[in-house]
């Protein structure tokens, strides 16, 4: 090998062992410790989320296969307003959120004021209103599915003995179905919500309360004055996770009453969940989850706009 080769040689390595710095050789290992991450969001996020998008503006039953698929552009979003169904069950998510969400706020900040300030074994009343949370949801709607039974459920003898002779049928009433069901899920959310507001709670300094108190102001004005605002980041973040969790309600409706009766319980995600995997329209069914994306989307943002108003003011 001639002398000059091996000064080029010598030359090469020289350049790939400049390239390859301490900070470069960091910055490989990084990514190659974030690669399954970033290729699981891949597969089962981002594909998935773009694949839906394209089958909204199709028409695919999925029993034909992938060459059943026939594009014809936002027919299914036209056809979901006209779609009395739709409708309905977009009526009835409105409901259940309106109904649940301040229901469940409110019980939660006044339940987790009272353990923090005024009872004795604040530890047993935190597991035991958490517990309900972390149960199964089917378990939980079994339990509740007794209760309500319409001739035998305890709930109902105990309004027979009280007086009622005609108590509510629950689940099996249209009239009370999704507010049965919606008292079932405040009762399984709220200990979450007590949790995260007493975790708020024991940031505040205990020095605002013993001024106040010197100052004369009653546990209520306390409350009011102090507590409420500076619990205001945590009620945000309650506000929008809860938010969210009320539109993604299924397994409850699913397991108490199928969406019945005569639709009365019927929320967007069971129809889609009907429509996509019961009657096999996969473009329409996924046109109603890009609905109910952008409606999570526009209520989500008209909360975070809310509180930044009222931060800055």
């Amino acid at each position: 090998m001639s002398q000059h080769a091996t000064v080029q040689k010598q030359l090469a390595a020289g350049d790939r062992r400049t390239y390859w710095t301490r900070r470069r050789r960091e910055q490989l290992a990084g990514w190659l410790f974030i690669a399954p991450e970033v290729i699981g969001m891949l597969v089962l996020a981002v594909f998935p989320l773009v694949f839906s998008l394209g089958l909204s503006l199709t028409e695919w039953n999925l029993v034909g296969g992938l060459s059943a698929i026939k594009f014809i552009g936002l027919d299914n979003f036209a056809e979901l307003f006209r779609d009395g169904r739709f409708l309905r069950a977009l009526k009835n998510n409105i409901g259940f959120t309106v109904g649940t969400v301040p229901a469940t706020m409110l019980l939660g900040v006044v339940l987790a004021a009272i353990i923090h300030k005024k009872l004795y074994f604040k530890t047993y009343f935190k597991v035991a209103f958490f517990v309900p949370y972390i149960c199964s949801t089917v378990a939980v709607s079994a339990v509740w599915s007794a209760l309500y039974h319409p001739s035998k459920g305890p709930l109902n003898q105990l309004l027979i003995q009280l007086g009622l002779s005609d108590p509510p049928r629950w689940l099996v009433d249209t009239s009370w179905s999704l507010v049965a069901i919606m008292v079932i899920y405040v009762w399984q959310l709220l200990g979450y919500q007590i949790i995260i507001f007493l975790a708020g709670m024991t940031n505040i300094p205990d020095e605002l309360y013993e001024a106040a108190t010197i100052d004369g102001a009653s546990g209520f004005q306390q409350f009011r004055r102090i507590t409420l605002p500076l619990l205001g980041p945590t009620t945000f973040f309650l506000a929008i996770t809860s938010t969210i969790s009320s539109f993604k309600v299924f397994d409850m409706i699913k397991f108490l009453t199928n969406g019945g009766p005569n639709y009365s319980s019927t929320v967007i995600v069971y129809q889609i969940y009907e429509e996509g995997f019961q009657h096999f329209r996969m473009g329409y069914a996924s046109a109603m989850s890009w609905v109910l994306f952008l409606i999570i989307m526009l209520v989500t943002s008209l909360t975070w706009i809310t509180q930044t108003r009222k931060v800055h003011y």
